[in-house]
């Protein structure tokens, strides 16, 4: 009922802010998404060719990404001539690698006499042009495009080093083209990460080279299925846009789909997970997918789940028990070792293991320092983990989980990954993001579920903490929503008491 009765007071609002907007003509804040960390403004309109030129520092990526948002500035054709002709980018690594904790800064200046884009990397220069993308507009009216509100000097950078969306391949498939376009639109509100949550216990779509009975029996069926070449090719096209990608395989639970073509590794044929702790084969078959997956990608993180283990599968297997007797070990100490054994996997591969907060609940400090902690349980696990001194992403149920349809945007607005945490404990906190769980979403509602909520994520991890008014936001993600459908991205009516709902009747973009 509180939440219901929130909802109604924020339409009551909006209804207000947008006919305060139309009386004076624009709204406080710039048509900017996610809010820049500082820029200035003027109040003189520039038309903008579009013929409009990027030049300055070239490379390979540079030179595809020049071209993209050309496209994405111009989608009318037949325009008329403007006075802004050219950008001129300067890039200090154009070829930088995309890790976590690469540099994406920029400064972008737009006026009468130029515009000018300064970045360390690539990566900021991809960000700068999103921004300048956002700022030009169409007037129908002179058939020219224009920069209202000139002169713009924008300097911005995020505040957290990873924003992720986590994609869920297994409880639905994702298409390959499903995926590239999901991943297209982040980059409209400087999202840098997909977490792809690849398999789980429903289906096992990820054809590993090693062990290719995975797939062939584990997935739901022949045409949802991923090969090697798959994966790279989503990684890469991911990489040419900013975008990382991190990949979960989750173990020991959520494992059952592997049982089908490696019951070797499972407790029994009727009880199918946690995996084996008592058997070689188990980590033996968990090494070699693991360098599978880190062969088809190029992220230094990799994320190996441990959540939710149920371990009674252990102790009703007789010879799992007989083991676990045999080393003294209760079956959460088995759980321990397992995770233990992963961990050092991963590790031994030279890549760092992220996990779910479980690991941490059961674990603590007894966990390799490199562990990034990944909060998804409301609580305290953020401030007691960056307490000792790991670091942690936050991604907390259920406001963050973009499955809860309930929760609108202004809900996810008011989250916070540093709430309750001190400056240095805040230090630690690399990030969050919006978890797409896919028991309720495929192809067909994927857009319109992650869209526009995520928007509201998107922007507390990237502009400045104090960015957190939702009358200021409200006109911006409305106006941000219209532009995503524009863009050809199914993002749901904002105002919805629930999320992916239909609009609820004729009605102009701007007024759902």
């Amino acid at each position: 009922l509180k939440l219901q009765f929130l909802y109604f007071i924020e339409i009551a609002k909006m209804r207000s802010l947008m006919l305060l907007a139309a009386a004076v003509g624009c709204a406080a804040d710039p048509n900017i998404w996610p809010l820049p960390r500082q820029y200035t403004n003027g109040t003189v309109t520039v038309t903008v060719d579009p013929g409009l030129s990027f030049t300055g520092t070239q490379s390979a990526d540079l030179t595809m990404a020049y071209g993209r948002y050309k496209e994405q500035l111009f989608p009318h054709t037949g325009a008329q001539a403007g006075s802004l002709k050219s950008c001129q980018v300067t890039v200090a690594d154009g070829s930088a690698k995309l890790v976590l904790g690469a540099d994406e800064s920029y400064t972008l200046d737009v006026s009468a006499t130029g515009c000018k884009i300064t970045a360390k990397t690539q990566f900021g220069a991809y960000h700068a042009m999103e921004t300048l993308s956002q700022l030009v507009v169409f007037n129908f009216d002179s058939d020219a495009y224009v920069v209202k509100d000139t002169p713009w000097s924008i300097t911005d950078s995020p505040r957290f080093e990873h924003r992720e969306v986590l994609l869920d391949t297994s409880r639905h498939f994702q298409p390959i083209a499903s995926l590239k376009n999901i991943i297209t639109s982040f980059t409209y509100a400087k999202i840098n990460t997909v977490h792809w949550h690849i398999v789980d216990e429903q289906s096992f779509p990820y054809g590993s080279p090693t062990y290719p009975k995975l797939a062939k029996m584990g997935a739901y069926s022949n045409f949802e299925r991923f090969t090697q070449q798959d994966v790279k090719d989503v990684v890469e096209y991911a990489r040419q846009r900013g975008v990382r990608v991190v990949v979960e395989i989750d173990t020991p639970g959520h494992a059952a789909s592997w049982c089908k073509g490696h019951p070797e590794i499972c407790p029994s044929p009727t009880c199918l997970m946690p995996l084996n702790p008592a058997t070689n084969a188990t980590f033996d078959l968990i090494k070699g997918l693991f360098k599978d997956v880190q062969d088809a990608t190029i992220d230094g993180i990799f994320h190996i789940g441990g959540d939710e283990v149920n371990t009674g599968c252990w102790t009703k297997s007789s010879s799992i028990s007989a083991w676990l007797q045999q080393h003294n070990m209760t079956a959460d100490q088995g759980y321990e070792y397992f995770v233990g054994r992963v961990t050092d996997i991963v590790l031994d591969l030279g890549m760092i293991p992220t996990a779910w907060d479980e690991l941490w609940t059961h674990f603590g400090t007894k966990l390799d320092k490199k562990t990034i902690i990944h909060q998804w349980h409301n609580g305290t696990i953020a401030k007691e983990a960056t307490a000792a001194g790991y670091r942690v992403v936050w991604s907390s149920e259920p406001t963050w989980y973009l499955d809860h349809l309930q929760y609108t945007w202004q809900v996810l607005y008011q989250g916070d990954p540093c709430v309750g945490l001190t400056d240095a404990e805040c230090s630690l906190v690399i990030g969050g993001g919006g978890e797409m769980w896919g028991e309720t979403v495929d192809s067909s509602d994927i857009q319109n579920t992650i869209w526009p909520k995520m928007a509201a994520i998107a922007e507390r991890l990237w502009s400045d903490k104090s960015v957190t008014s939702i009358d200021e936001a409200t006109p911006r993600i409305r106006y941000f929503r219209c532009l995503l459908n524009r863009r050809g991205i199914g993002a749901a009516p904002p105002s919805n008491k629930e999320a992916r709902s239909a609009p609820p009747g004729p009605g102009s973009c701007f007024n759902q």
